[in-house]
């Protein structure tokens, strides 16, 4: 089963910049280029077999070092 797709939401715009290392119990850990601020809330799209949603996820760690660091966004809605 592919990884589901998780895309940054931003008024009219979105943008593809989240790679999904895993999702668990309502925390989507993953990889990018950007490093948000621990405490932002982030809109998103969720994209998973076939199936659309849109959730607020809020910004709850940056784990790792170097090349290695993983973001922990935890779903608020």
């Amino acid at each position: 089963m592919p990884a589901p797709r998780v895309i940054v939401l931003d008024g009219d715009r979105s943008h593809d910049v989240l790679h999904v290392v895993d999702i668990v119990d309502g925390v989507v850990r993953v990889r990018t280029a950007f490093l948000f601020e621990v405490g932002e809330e982030l809109a998103l799209r969720i994209e998973s077999d076939g199936t659309t949603s849109e959730a607020v996820a809020r910004v709850r760690a940056h784990v790792g070092d170097g090349s290695s660091i993983v973001t922990e966004l935890e779903l608020v809605s």
